[in-house]
C-alpha cells in the first residue's frame, strides 16, 4: 500500500467531506424524481459505490470477510438508517447538529482510551471552534424544528437519540478503521463495508421499495450518488486514516456541513442567516488550521 503522509490525508479528507456535502442534495432530488425512500436510496449507493471501487481497485485489494469489515459495514449501515430517522422526528437541523457534533466528541474519547491518542492543543481549541461554527450554522433552524415538535410534528427526543445512535455508529467506523488501518488496504475495507452495509439495509429497502423509477435524471442522480459521495469519498476517507489521527480525520469532516448547507442556498433556495454565515467562516477557519497543520502520529 502506498504511503499517504499527513498533509496529503488532510487534503484527501477534504475532499471526502466535501464530496459528502453534495450526497444530502443528490439523495433529497433522489426523493422527488426517483420515487425512492431513505433506506432505498442508501442501499443504491452503497451497491453503486463497491461496483465502482471493485472495477478501479486492483484485485489484490479485493475485500475479504473479516471482523472488521462486518463492524464497519454494520457501522454504515446503523449510522445512515439512524441519520434519515432521526430527521424524520427531529428535522434536518437538529439530527444534523446532534450527529456532526456527536461524532467527533465520540470519536476523541475512543481514540484516547482504545487507541491511546492524545490530543495536542491545536486540535482541541479546533474542536471546540468547528462545534461553535456548527452550531451557529445550523442552530436558528434547530430551534424552530424544536418549537414544531413541541406543537406535535415529530418525537423531537427520540431523534436526538438516534442522531447519537448514527454519531456512535460513525466513530465506530472511523475508530475501527484507524485500529485495523494495515489490515487489507482502503479500497478494499471500502467495498468490504459497502457489501455488509447494503446486506444490512436489503431487507428495510425491500420493504420500503426498493426499485427507483427509471428516468435520465434518476439514473444520473444514483450514478453520482454512487461514485462521488460514495466511491470517491469513502476511498479517500479510509485513505486517510491510515495517515491521521482518529479526531483529526473526524474534526476536518465537519466540513461537509459547510458545504451542504451552501448546496442548499444555491439548488433549494435556502437562505442563511448573518450567525449562520459566521459559522461557516469559523467552521471552514478551524478545518483549515487544523488540515494545514496536520500530523501523522
Amino acid at each position: 500500500m502506498t504511503h499517504v503522509s499527513a498533509r496529503l490525508g488532510a487534503l484527501y479528507v477534504s475532499v471526502a467531506a466535501t464530496a459528502w456535502g453534495t450526497g444530502g442534495a443528490a439523495g433529497s432530488l433522489l426523493f422527488q424524481t426517483g420515487g425512492l425512500g431513505p433506506v432505498g436510496v442508501s442501499l443504491w449507493r452503497y451497491v453503486i459505490g463497491a461496483a465502482f471501487l471493485v472495477l478501479l481497485s486492483r484485485p489484490a485489494g479485493r475485500p475479504a470477510l473479516t471482523g472488521r469489515t462486518l463492524v464497519v459495514g454494520a457501522g454504515m449501515a446503523v449510522y445512515q438508517t439512524a441519520y434519515f430517522a432521526a430527521i424524520a422526528h427531529s428535522g434536518v437541523a437538529v439530527a444534523t447538529v446532534v450527529t456532526m457534533g456527536a461524532t467527533p466528541l465520540f470519536t476523541a474519547l475512543g481514540s484516547r482510551f482504545l487507541l491511546k491518542e492524545r490530543l495536542g492543543r491545536t486540535a482541541l481549541l479546533a474542536l471546540a471552534a468547528a462545534l461553535a461554527g456548527l452550531v451557529l450554522l445550523t442552530g436558528e433552524s434547530a430551534l424552530s424544528t424544536q418549537e414544531a415538535g413541541a406543537q406535535g410534528a415529530g418525537t423531537p427526543v427520540l431523534g436526538v437519540l438516534l442522531a447519537l445512535t448514527s454519531a456512535a455508529g460513525y466513530a465506530g467506523v472511523t475508530l475501527v478503521s484507524r485500529r485495523h488501518r494495515d489490515d487489507g488496504g482502503p479500497e478494499a475495507a471500502a467495498i468490504g463495508g459497502f457489501v455488509v452495509a447494503a446486506l444490512c439495509l436489503a431487507p428495510f429497502a425491500l420493504a420500503e421499495g426498493v426499485l427507483p423509477e427509471v428516468s435520465w435524471t434518476s439514473a444520473t442522480l444514483l450514478v453520482y450518488l454512487g461514485a462521488v459521495p460514495t466511491a470517491l469519498a469513502y476511498g479517500l476517507f479510509f485513505r486517510a486514516l491510515t495517515a491521521l489521527r482518529a479526531t483529526t480525520v473526524s474534526i476536518i469532516s465537519l466540513g461537509e456541513a459547510v458545504g451542504a448547507a451552501l448546496l442548499g442556498v444555491a439548488l433549494f433556495g435556502e437562505r442563511l442567516t448573518p450567525l449562520a454565515w459566521a459559522g461557516c467562516v469559523l467552521l471552514l477557519a478551524a478545518v483549515a488550521v487544523l488540515a494545514a497543520r496536520a500530523d501523522a502520529p
